[in-house]
């Protein structure tokens, strides 16, 4: 579906075939839902100004992009004085918005994201869906349990075999899960990331992974099978060592935490033992900048890029818009700054199991940061 199709369904008026059509269509995909309620998103950051009966779609969206974007100063007039943050909470999860209606920023009524499931992808290309209290078994092509769910882990036993079979796991937004590979390496994944990995590692190869996302990993030590975290252009080789590699899409870089041990980055495309490389030791931080292939490393403080396993959001000089989409990926919702100044602001926060309505109101309180859940 076009985006002016659904300008034009949220403008209004609309038929009940027409929004039956709508629901249905969301809940074809995920992707559809996700261009709905972007669209949607955009067209009431652009009219939060204006009088209900005075909304102008068309003209409101290429006001919010243009404003966006740096080209126009069409909102300047909002806040003369003060910083301003129009925040946006969406619910992904497919349908429930429909289910639940509106939520208003309130104390009493709190915002709940819906929860996606965690699923596995098999070798042959089936899905398995993760439950909370489930007892999901992996079996080969033979017929063997190769790997059980555990509550809130999957563990895979040692196995002999004669080829390498990959599976994938994938945890959504607004979930974390944890991983016990064949070889004993522990894997903890955060919201919004997969891993690819060998069933079983074969005796005379290297250990691969391959990572989208963040992950901590506690690599059981075997100096005769190096371990390779695949991680977007970025390897980190490791023989036992525990470490935090995060490597979303969207990021501009990929950072990789030493806690213990030793690691070494490189390009994918190089090997490890080029002059570009990267030997990292604990405590500290390396970073690969993805536009130019640039690493570099610096003394860090590795609980605050760790804290996530306890379900802790720590933000040090951290910029607004890096804030931002850490909250999306933690509670699941998509929030967008009307405010490009403030999106480049650093912050100082540290936050434990709260509802996304607490931290909102922190930055609100301290930082005089407005806000609206819609």
């Amino acid at each position: 579906m076009k985006d002016q199709e659904i300008l034009d369904y949220l403008k209004g008026p609309i038929t009940s075939k027409q929004k039956e059509a709508m629901d249905t269509w969301i809940l074809e995909s995920e992707e559809n839902a996700k261009q709905f309620y972007k669209i949607r998103a955009l067209y009431i950051a652009s009219n939060l100004h204006k009088a209900p009966n005075t909304v102008d779609t068309e003209k409101g969206l290429a006001e919010f992009k243009a404003k966006a974007y740096g080209r126009s100063a069409a909102y300047r007039h909002l806040v003369p004085y003060l910083r301003y943050a129009a925040v946006l909470v969406f619910l992904l999860g497919l349908g429930y918005l429909y289910q639940q209606g509106y939520f208003e920023a309130s104390d009493t009524n709190l915002l709940i994201p819906a929860e996606e499931s965690i699923t596995l992808e098999l070798e042959n290309g089936e899905i398995k869906v993760i439950t909370k209290d489930g007892e999901l078994q992996v079996v080969n092509k033979e017929g063997n349990v190769v790997g059980a769910q555990q509550g809130s882990q999957l563990i895979y036993g040692s196995q002999n075999a004669e080829e390498l079979v990959y599976n994938t796991l994938t945890v959504p937004y607004g979930r974390r899960f944890n991983i016990q590979l064949s070889d004993g390496t522990k894997v903890n994944l955060n919201s919004g990331s997969s891993i690819t990995y060998p069933v079983t590692f074969l005796k005379g190869k290297q250990r691969e992974v391959f990572l989208t996302g963040e992950a901590f990993f506690d690599v059981a030590k075997d100096t005769e099978h190096p371990f390779i975290v695949n991680a977007e252009e970025l390897n980190v080789q490791v023989l036992g060592t525990q470490f935090n590699v995060s490597a979303y899409p969207e990021d501009k870089t990929t950072e990789v935490v030493l806690v213990e041990g030793s690691v070494k980055l490189y390009e994918q495309q190089l090997s490890p033992e080029n002059e570009k490389s990267l030997l990292l030791q604990p405590g500290f931080r390396g970073t690969f900048e993805r536009s130019n292939s640039k690493l570099s490393s610096r003394k860090a403080n590795t609980r605050v890029y760790t804290a996530w396993r306890n379900g802790e959001l720590v933000f040090r000089n951290l910029p607004f818009d890096l804030i931002r989409l850490k909250m999306e990926r933690h509670y699941n919702v998509t929030i967008i700054n009307t405010n490009q100044k403030l999106g480049k602001e650093e912050f100082n926060a540290s936050f434990r199991d709260e509802p996304i309505q607490e931290i909102l109101r922190y930055f609100n309180e301290t930082h005089k940061i407005q806000y609206r859940i819609e």
